[in-house]
């Protein structure tokens, strides 16, 4: 079993219990010292305390369980408001909202007026693709042309 799928196994329950839902874990080199990085979300977002809520709660399973062998940093923290798309049920949450797109190689002229960023509303998208709207029509692309799919924040 894979490291990152045993903490999950070992914190994933935990946080569940608490009402929050357990969105990523990573584990990384991070300014020369091993963090291990826990993102957890829930329905209304994640506050300070609900992180420290967390935080408190899963540091005693990781410590009985041991399952890393070197010392590490534990990090515990939101999705965040404009948090780039990595995972499918991001996309599914953004059905129908704005998101902002930044392309790898702009497109055609006639395709999105030659712009490799804009903003859109996201239509659908399945495991390859994503579909949009801009002013300009409705498009699909595939997911790996994209550089960065993150949710548009208007201030």
């Amino acid at each position: 079993m894979k490291l990152l799928e045993r903490v999950a196994g070992i914190i994933g329950p935990k946080i569940s219990e608490l009402g929050y839902e357990l969105y990523d874990i990573e584990f990384r080199k991070e300014y020369g010292n091993w963090e291990l990085l826990v993102t957890v979300d829930r329905e209304g977002g994640i506050t300070l305390d609900d992180c420290e809520r967390v935080s408190q709660a899963i540091e005693p399973e990781l410590d009985k369980a041991d399952p890393i062998e070197q010392a590490y940093y534990l990090t515990v923290s939101s999705v965040g408001l404009d948090r780039p798309f990595r995972l499918e049920k991001d996309f599914d949450r953004n059905i129908g909202n704005k998101i902002d797109v930044k392309l790898y190689s702009a497109p055609s002229e006639k395709a999105l007026g030659g712009k490799k960023n804009f903003v859109a509303r996201l239509v659908s998208h399945d495991g390859e693709s994503f579909t949009f709207e801009t002013e300009k029509g409705s498009f699909t692309l595939p997911k790996k042309a994209a550089a960065l799919i993150r949710p548009h924040i208007d201030f």
